[in-house]
C-alpha cells in the first residue's frame, strides 16, 4: 500500500503545448491517502485514463512528479512500481486454466505454492469461478474473462496499489453488483490503496470513499458522496452527479438576496459582488411545488418511476426538475415552486461561490 503524490502534474499529447487548451490533463496537486478507496469520475475524454495510465507508469507526463510515499517513482517502469492494474477489456492467458491464470502474479514472484493454492481458492470464491479452476480460459465468455482480470488483479496482497479502469464495461448487470460488493469487502479486508475509473456515477459513488470529479482534464472536486451531492464545487458536478442533476439557473446575486427574471428569493447567507455568468444551483430534491407560494412554474410532465415522480417543469424560460414523493399530490395547477434556502447554492463561472462566515 502506498501513499500517492501527484506534484505538478499534467499531461500533453501534443509535442509542443502552447495552452491550457492543449492539454489533456491540467496541472493537477494532490495526495492520495494510504489505503483509500477513490473513483475517477467523469464523462468520456475528460481526463480519467490518461491520469490512471500515468499513475501506472504506462504514460509519462509532460510536467510534474509521481511519488509513492514520498518516493519519485515518474520515470520508473510499471514492473517496478508493484501496482496490480486491470483493464476496460479482459486481459487472460487463453492456453491457461483459470486456476493458473490467477495464480500467474504469485508464481511470478516465487511464492510458495501451497499458499498460491490457498490464495488461488479464496479469490475464485469471491469471482464465483470456484467450480472453473480447471477450465481452459479459451472459450468463456467476455464476462468470465473479466472476472479471471480482476481476480488475478486482486490476488497479491502486497501491491502498492490496485487500478481499475473500467473493468465492469463487458459485465452483466447483476454481476456488476456482486464484484462491486466484493471490490468493496476486499478493500475493508486488506486495505489496499484503490483507485477505480468509470463514468457511472452509482459504481463511483458505491465503491469509493472519495470520488474525483473529472472534466475537460481538469479535477473539479475530491469528494465524499455527501460532499459532492450536498456541495457541488462545480455546476459540472451538480449536473454529473444525481438523476436528474442539479438545477442551474441563472440568476442576479445581491447579499442575501437572489433574482431570478426580477423575481426575488431569499438565501440564508450573503455574497459578495460577483462578477461573469450567474447562477443558482438547487437539486430536484429541494425543489418543491405549491399552489401559491415561491416562484411561477409551468408543469410540462409528470414521470412515475416507481419510488418518487420526477416533475418536468418551466422556470422563466429555463428547464427544471423537481422530485415528488410517491405518495405526494402533483397536480398542474400547482404552479409555484419553492427551494430549500439552506440547499442553494451559488455559483459565479460554474465555480461555488462561499457564502459570507463559511471556512475556507
Amino acid at each position: 500500500m502506498a501513499k500517492i503524490t501527484l506534484d505538478n502534474l499534467a499531461h500533453s499529447y501534443l509535442p509542443n503545448p502552447k495552452g491550457e487548451d492543449d492539454f489533456a490533463l491540467k496541472e493537477l496537486n494532490h495526495d492520495w491517502d494510504d489505503g483509500a478507496a477513490y473513483a475517477l469520475l467523469g464523462a468520456s475524454g475528460c481526463g480519467k485514463s490518461t491520469l490512471l495510465n500515468i499513475i501506472s507508469g504506462l504514460l509519462q507526463p509532460s510536467q510534474g512528479r509521481i511519488l509513492f510515499d514520498d518516493q519519485d517513482v515518474t520515470h520508473a517502469p510499471t514492473a517496478e512500481r508493484n501496482i496490480a492494474q486491470v483493464f476496460q477489456f479482459p486481459v487472460v492467458y487463453d492456453t491457461m486454466t483459470v486456476r493458473d491464470n490467477l495464480a500467474f502474479p504469485l508464481r511470478n514472484r516465487g511464492q510458495d505454492e501451497s499458499y498460491v493454492a490457498e490464495r488461488v481458492q479464496e479469490i475464485a470464491r469471491m469471482i464465483g469461478m470456484e467450480d472453473w479452476l480447471e477450465r481452459k480460459a479459451r472459450g468463456l465468455t467476455a464476462d468470465a474473462k473479466q472476472k479471471i482480470s480482476l481476480g488475478r488483479g486482486m490476488v497479491r496482497k502486497d501491491v502498492n496499489a490496485l487500478l481499475f479502469d473500467e473493468p465492469l464495461t463487458v459485465i452483466d448487470p447483476h454481476m456488476k453488483w456482486e464484484l462491486r460488493t466484493q471490490l468493496k469487502r476486499l478493500h475493508h479486508d486488506f486495505g489496499h490503496t484503490m483507485i477505480y475509473v468509470t463514468h457511472d456515477q452509482t459504481e463511483a459513488l458505491t465503491f469509493a470513499d472519495k470520488v474525483v470529479v473529472m472534466y475537460d482534464g481538469r479535477v473539479v472536486q475530491i469528494g465524499t458522496p455527501d460532499e459532492l451531492f450536498e456541495t457541488p464545487e462545480h455546476t459540472f458536478v451538480g449536473y454529473f452527479i444525481g438523476s436528474p442533476g442539479m438545477n442551474v439557473i441563472p440568476a442576479r446575486v445581491d447579499g442575501n438576496r437572489a433574482f431570478i427574471d426580477g423575481s426575488e428569493l431569499a438565501l440564508t447567507r450573503g455574497y459578495g459582488p460577483l462578477d461573469g455568468k450567474v447562477e443558482l444551483g438547487v437539486r430536484p430534491e429541494f425543489a418543491h411545488l405549491s399552489q401559491s407560494e415561491g416562484l411561477p412554474v409551468n408543469i410540462r410532465r409528470i414521470e412515475d418511476v416507481g419510488r418518487h415522480k420526477i416533475i418536468r417543469a418551466e422556470l422563466f424560460g429555463n428547464e427544471i426538475n423537481v422530485i415528488a414523493g410517491e405518495d405526494d399530490a402533483v397536480s398542474t395547477d400547482m404552479n409555484h415552486v419553492t427551494f430549500d434556502a439552506a440547499h442553494v447554492n451559488v455559483y459565479a463561472n460554474d465555480w461555488r461561490v462561499k457564502p459570507e462566515g463559511e471556512a475556507a
